[in-house]
């Protein structure tokens, strides 16, 4: 009888420790989804069946403590789980105005062409501003759209620093008309003519509680979403508008301080009936950090009323 009782203890002792190692496994954590380089700064597109990630590329070595960024990297994914890299779509050095910096960014797509909006640091007129590229493919290449800075630092006032005009984010709303969205410490937006590249307007600025950078703009049924980087070292919040040009409602915390990084830079998109944040941390074994961070996902749930419920970062990501 000893002899029974004790296999079978074995055998639940046994069961018990698969079923651990199951939930440990390293095969299942799918986050960071981006393991072969540093990436920081996600920015998302749907487009025909599947998702294109645009990311800024972390260069800085372990003993270097600031953003080292030269060029932009692009993914794409039919399943948010598995991703193809593609060859390197757009440098700085593709915009000869500019001097540096590949900092972040966003493309979207406009009768069959893709324009990337994208932050960089002005060659003659100083600070950051923001430069377009153009492409007819979502994986490029990308070409200079311009010749020139879209936006350039003496262009805003709303703040007395040389880094305010970074973090571009682009919507075309219902009725064909696209606005950009940017900023940091201040919230900038204006609307694009229909050719996508130039300004069609006044700046404009909106009011946001704790705004250091980082917007998004998205829709979802009848509401209006803009989150932002909130604070410093940087969580995610967010705001709600019937109307894309505001009045703005702050909504609170969407989402927790990254691990390991003072940043935090979101997209949010929705791709076969799901939605998703996607975002940076700094958790990568073993260097990883705020200049070397790297791109996660994890899925995004809204509340009856409208409002997002918070996003919980996971190891685990899209299973």
């Amino acid at each position: 009888m000893k002899n029974i009782i004790t296999t079978v203890s074995l055998l639940v002792l046994f069961a018990c420790c698969q079923t651990v190692h199951s939930q440990i496994d390293p095969t299942k954590f799918n986050n960071p989804i981006i393991k072969d380089q540093y990436t920081g700064d996600p920015a998302a597109l749907v487009y025909k069946d599947k998702v294109y990630l645009y990311a800024g590329h972390d260069e800085a070595p372990k003993d270097f403590n600031f953003y080292k960024m030269n060029e932009w990297v692009v993914y794409s994914s039919s399943d948010m789980k598995k991703w193809e890299s593609h060859p390197v779509p757009l440098k700085v050095t593709d915009f000869k105005w500019a001097k540096g910096d590949a900092w972040a960014s966003q493309v979207i797509e406009r009768n069959g062409k893709f324009y990337w909006y994208v932050t960089v640091h002005h060659g003659t007129i100083d600070g950051k501003s923001i430069g377009i590229a153009v492409s007819n493919s979502p994986t490029g290449p990308f070409k200079d759209a311009l010749g020139k800075a879209l936006i350039t630092n003496d262009m805003t006032k709303f703040t007395d620093i040389s880094w305010d005009d970074i973090d571009p984010t682009v919507y075309i709303d219902t009725n064909g008309q696209a606005y950009l969205f940017w900023g940091n410490t201040s919230c900038h937006y204006a609307k694009l003519k229909e050719n996508m590249i130039e300004i069609d307007g006044p700046i404009q600025h909106i009011d946001l509680p704790h705004y250091t950078e980082a917007p998004w703009i998205h829709k979802h049924k009848n509401w209006y979403y803009l989150s932002y980087a909130y604070e410093f070292p940087e969580k995610i919040a967010y705001a709600m508008s019937k109307s894309i040009t505001g009045p703005w409602e702050f909504k609170g915390i969407l989402n927790e301080l990254a691990g390991n990084s003072n940043t935090n830079h979101q997209s949010i998109i929705d791709f076969k009936g799901q939605s998703y944040f996607i975002y940076h941390n700094g958790a990568s074994i073993p260097n990883g950090g705020s200049f070397r961070r790297s791109v996660c996902v994890d899925k995004l749930y809204y509340n009856k009323d409208g409002t997002m419920k918070r996003v919980v970062m996971t190891s685990e990501g899209i299973q």
